[in-house]
């Protein structure tokens, strides 16, 4: 059975990190088309850099938008994440290089060289997407499957606009521009990877087993695991490996329903919350394959084989 080939826009991110050492170690990856959001985007294209040198790939690493294409945000993840998106552990400059094409521009480019045949994956919030949209309608014609990690499909959110989760309530329009443009997308939320966070005392059995991968994972993960601790979210929540988990392989899913989802642009509380409408009262198309179940098991030995973990 042929790898997929993946596009994956990303902000990197120590949940990033373990979704693109799983699309590494399970795919075929074209490109990471990079943008700002965890923090900034000096950083991301720095730790995508730094994940590109790690597996040891020539995998293009493309700079995006530095900001979301209307509003400056109201909140980065440098307090999850690190100030530098890694754990602020100090890695050295890495090797890798950035290329000079434009992330949007890319996408762009890379959709027309491969019809029909790339999963684009978006980890991030969606600005880059959003640009290479409005460079080209024709765009969603091209993609095989996109696959969005965003949303909170019942209004559980992690952000300051209690229903938004971070990836759309970083850069809504985007968002909007990128669902209103797509006809069907696969759409993993935020309330979907708490349900499948791993055991902490498992993961870390899978970290002291593992190689390089899971070396560097430890590392990075500290910052991040403390803040989870500390805010009473169980387990390891590996929100962007589980969507990734679904773009490698579609057959993981066991349940999901397509729906209407919107994204709401306007509201003083609930900004960037992503709007499902589950009973069909708007009558618009259902543009969003939501990822209700998968595969616990299946999802499990992904991410210890991303880690180099039997």
């Amino acid at each position: 059975m042929s790898k997929p080939q993946l596009l994956i826009d990303t902000d990197p991110g120590v949940d990033d990190a373990l979704a693109i050492l799983m699309a590494h170690a399970h795919a075929d990856v074209l490109g990471l088309s990079v943008a700002a959001g965890n923090v900034g985007l000096g950083h991301t294209v720095r730790n995508a850099r730094t994940l590109v040198d790690l597996v040891g790939a020539s995998t293009p690493v493309f700079a995006g938008c530095p900001s979301p294409l209307v509003r400056r945000p109201e909140e980065d993840a440098a307090f999850v994440h690190g100030s530098d998106g890694f754990g602020d552990v100090g890695f050295a400059e890495p090797t890798a290089a950035a290329r000079d094409e434009a992330a949007a521009l890319a996408i762009v480019r890379l959709t027309r060289e491969h019809p029909d045949q790339l999963t684009l994956v978006a980890l991030a919030p969606l600005t880059n997407l959003a640009l290479a949209l409005r460079l080209d309608p024709s765009l969603p014609t091209r993609v095989a499957r996109l696959v969005v990690m965003g949303g909170a499909v019942t209004g559980q959110g992690n952000t300051g606009k209690v229903p938004a989760e971070f990836n759309i309530g970083f850069d809504p329009e985007a968002a909007h521009v990128v669902f209103e443009a797509f006809p069907r997308f696969d759409l993993v939320d935020w309330e979907a990877t708490l349900r499948y966070a791993f055991d902490e005392d498992e993961f870390d059995r899978w970290l002291a087993a593992g190689d390089a991968r899971a070396e560097f994972f430890g590392k990075v993960f500290g910052t991040a695991r403390a803040f989870n601790r500390s805010h009473g979210r169980r387990g390891v929540i590996a929100a962007d490996a589980l969507a990734m988990a679904v773009a490698i392989d579609p057959s993981i899913v066991t349940r999901s329903e397509t729906r209407h989802v919107a994204v709401e642009l306007d509201g003083r509380l609930t900004r960037g919350a992503t709007v499902v409408d589950w009973a069909d009262r708007l009558k618009r198309p259902a543009n969003a394959n939501i990822v209700l179940e998968l595969d616990a098991e299946r999802f499990a030995g992904m991410v210890r084989r991303a880690l180099g973990a039997p």
